[in-house]
């Protein structure tokens, strides 16, 4: 008994402000650092307001999550207060629409990943640098949670340094003292502030959006508080954090460069600080993305896994993934998220770009779902007060906001109709699983009846 008690000590001995810098690190990531890009075209500096609306849905999302969390810390996190509000069918397919969502953006994030290698080792070809990157996220895994913690606390620190080091930079050039080739013009009328109109702005929210995704990661990490009670204070320390230097930063590179310089090849602050000839901010900010990339990556191991041990355990999945050895992760576990990573990287270095694209976008897309069942969940479980009921309707209406701009735009449209596929089968599957479970249930019932004692006298 002492050593499962000194065992849960351990397990659970994180502090509120290292989840904060956990969920700073898992957050900022690629969907950032380029995605930024694609945003400020479609929507120009106009993005910023985008930005402003996903980090309140995000944090709409969060409260709802950790304020569960601190009521009853469980260990499938969002899946398992889906299934608590809603029943068996809730926690199954919101756990395996979480699963294959993120399986299919690791591809993208481990392609992009080499990528970025390739601009210091242009001739190793890419297959050998995703199959590295795997292998270390997978071995990080595997060593347990204190390690992860630790990297990503490392790895938020870094992305951190980058983003202030491009805004010192930035502010130096606003102000005079570093000279660049062109002048900094500052958008001066509406069609330079949002040069695509109200469906521009509509259709770049969801990439604001994707650039605070990782929430519910940040959910499971909760379980491990030493007070689970601090978890809504952990959530609100890491978004306005990230909320303040999204929106200095984007703030500061749109009144450097005009919207229509930005590209999806390059990142936003190499764009916004090409003028400049500093050569080492390629460089720099090449290693940032790697840096940004493989932490999310990483984090979203640890999701899946997590993910898949809990399905296996509430008997969601078979029961060989939760079954472990002398290895931290379940080893049933830890192939099917192999296989799943490995043709998700095939899929992303064999299918066409636009293809492959879209069906990143529809995985995007379907982790939003499950926010809105996060939502959805709180309003089962927790007594909500009136101010409660509102906030989390709002960020339910925010990010229908954002789903439902991929409609206005030609590369996100395919994604939000392949997301609805996903989401059939899944909700087919569920659905003929749901005649086995009430049979089920009714032969529990029916056997409990049988042992049912006596009345005595």
């Amino acid at each position: 008994m002492s050593k499962s008690k000194s065992g849960a000590k351990e397990k659970n001995n994180m502090k509120w402000w290292q989840l904060s810098l956990f969920g700073v690190g898992c957050t900022i990531g690629t969907g950032f650092f380029l995605g930024s890009g694609l945003a400020i075209k479609m929507a120009g500096p106009a993005i910023l307001l985008a930005f402003l609306i996903a980090a309140l849905g995000t944090y709409f999302v969060y409260d709802a999550l950790s304020k569960m969390t601190s009521q009853d810390p469980l260990k499938g996190g969002f899946r398992s207060y889906a299934k608590k509000a809603y029943g068996r069918w809730a926690g199954f397919s919101s756990g395996w629409v979480y699963w294959s969502s993120e399986v299919l953006i690791m591809g993208s994030q481990l392609t992009a990943l080499s990528i970025f290698s390739r601009f210091w080792f242009p001739n190793i070809p890419l297959w050998i640098f995703t199959a590295i990157y795997a292998v270390l996220g997978l071995t990080i895994i595997l060593i347990g949670v204190k390690v992860l913690n630790r990297l990503e606390n490392i790895l938020a620190i870094l992305k951190i340094s980058a983003i202030t080091m491009f805004i010192v930079i930035a502010l130096l050039a606003l102000f005079g003292v570093i000279e660049g080739d062109r002048p900094i013009q500052f958008p001066n009328s509406a069609n330079e502030i949002i040069p695509h109109g109200t469906i521009g702005l509509w259709s770049a929210v969801i990439f604001a959006f994707y650039a605070f995704g990782g929430i519910e990661i940040l959910g499971l990490m909760a379980t491990k508080l030493k007070d689970p009670s601090e978890a809504p204070k952990a959530g609100k320390v890491m978004l306005f954090t990230l909320m303040f230097i999204y929106v200095l930063s984007i703030g500061l590179a749109v009144t450097m460069v005009s919207w229509n310089g930005f590209n999806t090849k390059e990142s936003t602050f190499v764009v916004a600080l090409k003028a400049y000839h500093l050569p080492f901010i390629p460089h720099f900010f090449n290693a940032a993305l790697i840096i940004a990339g493989f932490s999310t990556m990483t984090a979203s191991l640890y999701g899946v896994t997590s993910v898949l041990e809990t399905l296996g355990e509430e008997e969601d999945a078979p029961a060989c993934f939760a079954k472990k050895g002398k290895l931290k992760v379940p080893l049933w576990t830890l192939i099917v998220t192999m296989l799943g990573i490995t043709a998700s990287i095939v899929s992303a270095l064999v299918l066409p770009d636009k293809i492959y694209e879209w069906v990143t976008t529809a995985a995007g897309l379907m982790l939003l779902y499950n926010w809105l069942f996060i939502l959805a969940s709180s309003r089962k479980i927790l007594e909500l007060k009136v101010k409660e009921k509102i906030m989390y309707t709002i960020g339910a209406l925010f990010i229908l906001i954002a789903v439902s701009g991929t409609l206005f735009h030609d590369t996100s449209r395919p994604g939000f109709f392949i997301s609805l596929a996903f989401i059939g089968v899944i909700g087919i599957i569920t659905f003929f699983l749901s005649f086995k479970w009430r049979k089920e249930k009714r032969k529990e019932k029916s056997k409990s009846k049988v042992l049912k004692p006596w009345p005595t006298a």
